[in-house]
């Protein structure tokens, strides 16, 4: 409040249900003394002897009288809480008494108060105030992890080191002081190969270490993999897919209760012994029960056992004869693209990792301890799963498989614990996630965006949590971008993402948004459950950083003409 005994220079002349506009007349005296008074500046807006608005200047305009001689400012400001008579802070701004008493800037000691309120157990802090540098943004931790998170901002704004940050803190953090690893488990989903670097002493997969038994996948993901969803006979084939990998997993398994989407093994090579044979089978024409197999004619009452039969080599048929033989119901050629895939899949070494003979033969719990980095005697509180080695084509279906599983982790282990609460809770962090859950749906995505999807809106119950880095929100799913609580807004320039992150927001924040395109690099607003009120941020830098860096082109360029060795180039291209 300002003394009595000064002139009063600054009144509110407009409340407005997410702005308040302030006219001050001598801007010099409204200062507080040695602190800053600018855009993204805090002010207090007094309600009464000692309740207050707290409110952050968006714009300035400066009128002049009609004699020229003074200036006065009107200053702008979206209320964002109400600091009461016990120094108690609460978000909103909508309960602002008539008439307001008086305005003045917010104090350092104001602004340190306000984020004070955080208790010492849920204290977690990665930036300080870009209006006052001295002054730390801390979170409630448990809050920040416990709803999932969205980094924005455009490429070079310094997402991958802000969120490199953010990770670094939550692994060094510790209860007690305690030696060894803390008990945080981080899932990071890396698209370019940059975390690496940042986290040496991660558990680091790629796509030699790397290894995803085919068994492991849903209906789903088997069906992406294996049928072209473009083509013609797509639903029969899928049909057809399911009641061989059914019947395949129960003759394995020896439970006939096993269905198509359970964990257990089956045989890829006896799947596509089946089909081969169904797709060259003849029958005796007077008793089609009987499959005329070369030399060896079998009858089958029941389609589980010649799959049975059939899963074991291929077999050689009698040619169709008039009268006497005819061709089975699959030997009419449409069967002939689906195998060509398949073999062409089981073909291809890139695909080692995941339909290769020792992805085939790794046990469900090795699986879990691997993406986990629960592997005996290299523990490590973050797996960096480098993605950039990934077929193009199976990489909706690896992310969607190791989601899945990290989820089905969280479900069951809840399900375990006698007192509901996971131990182990999960942040799973998705680079460039508008890759693999675009807001566009196709049938290349469908994997990976049904399973994320179902993190978003069902894994906080289990401890699973998502972290959405990206470039483009408006490109990503909104079933997924809107479960995000948390937000760390960077620089963001095309018009569709400012205005979809608008949208996300709450009416009385947009305002803040305006920033969105100036920010510096290393600078964003921090929006959320877990941080007391709207903060403009710089976020600490950490090291080592990912390798991220602008690449130097001028500099570069400048350099005598460098020679390529082309040869190991082209060798790391074939692999």
């Amino acid at each position: 409040m300002n003394n009595q005994k000064d002139p009063i220079n600054a009144v509110v002349t407009g409340v407005y249900p997410n702005k308040v506009n302030i006219e001050v007349t001598d801007i010099e005296s409204f200062k507080v003394a040695g602190e800053k008074l600018s855009v993204g500046a805090y002010l207090r807006i007094s309600d009464s002897e000692d309740c207050a608005i707290i409110a952050v200047i968006q714009s300035y305009s400066i009128q002049k009288t009609e004699e020229d001689k003074e200036r006065k400012y009107v200053i702008e400001c979206t209320p964002i809480g109400f600091l009461d008579a016990e120094g108690k802070f609460s978000r909103g701004g909508n309960n602002i008494a008539i008439p307001p008493v008086g305005v003045s800037p917010a104090s350092h000691k104001d602004i340190q108060l306000i984020y004070a309120r955080i208790e010492a157990a849920k204290y977690f802090d990665f930036s300080f105030l870009v209006q006052d540098i001295t002054i730390r943004v801390p979170l409630d931790g448990d809050r920040f992890f416990n709803k999932h998170i969205a980094v924005i901002g455009a490429t070079g704004c310094g997402k991958s080191c802000s969120l490199a940050t953010v990770l670094r803190k939550a692994i060094e953090a510790k209860e007690h002081g305690f030696d060894g690893l803390n008990n945080s488990h981080i899932i990071i989903f890396d698209l370019h190969g940059e975390y690496r670097e940042a986290f040496p002493e991660a558990n680091h997969l790629d796509i030699s270490n790397l290894l995803l038994p085919y068994w492991l996948m849903n209906g789903e993901e088997l069906e992406e993999l294996l049928v072209e969803s473009g083509e013609h006979q797509a639903y029969n084939q899928s049909n057809l897919l399911r009641r061989i990998v059914t019947r395949n997993k129960q003759l394995h398994s020896k439970n006939p209760k096993v269905l198509f989407d359970s964990p257990v093994v089956f045989s890829l090579s006896e799947v596509l012994n089946c089909i081969i044979n169904l797709s060259k089978e003849t029958r005796e024409y007077k008793r089609p029960s009987v499959f005329a197999i070369k030399g060896d004619p079998q009858e089958f009452q029941y389609d589980e056992k010649r799959f049975d039969y059939y899963f074991t080599k291929e077999h050689e048929f009698e040619e169709p004869k008039a009268q006497n033989i005819s061709k089975g119901t699959y030997n009419d050629g449409t069967l002939e693209k689906f195998i060509s895939r398949i073999r062409w899949k089981v073909d291809d070494e890139r695909l080692d990792f995941l339909l290769g003979t020792n992805a085939e033969k790794l046990s469900f719990e090795d699986t879990i301890r691997q993406i986990l980095g629960y592997r005996k005697g290299t523990e490590a509180n973050i797996t960096v799963v480098d993605l950039s080695g990934i077929p193009f084509e199976v990489l909706s279906i690896s992310v969607s498989l190791m989601s899945r599983i990290l989820f089905e982790y969280g479900y069951y282990y809840k399900r375990k614990e006698t007192d509901g609460s996971p131990k182990t809770p999960l942040l799973l962090v998705y680079e460039e996630a508008h890759k693999y859950v675009p807001k566009l749906q196709g049938a290349r995505y469908g994997a990976s965006r049904f399973a994320i999807e179902r993190i978003a809106k069902e894994g906080r119950k289990y401890g699973v949590t998502l972290a959405l880095v990206t470039q483009r929100p408006s490109e990503i799913s909104e079933t997924i971008f809107s479960q995000c609580n948390n937000f760390i807004a960077m620089r963001l320039t095309n018009p569709d993402d400012q205005n979809y992150v608008k949208r996300l927001l709450p009416d009385t924040l947009g305002p803040l948004t305006e920033v969105l395109p100036a920010l510096e690099s290393g600078q964003a607003i921090l929006i959320g459950d877990a941080v007391v009120m709207p903060s403009l941020v710089s976020i600490d830098r950490t090291y080592p950083e990912p390798s991220s860096a602008d690449v130097k082109y001028l500099q570069e360029w400048k350099r005598k003409w460098h020679n390529v060795d082309f040869k190991p180039i082209i060798q790391e291209w074939e692999k």
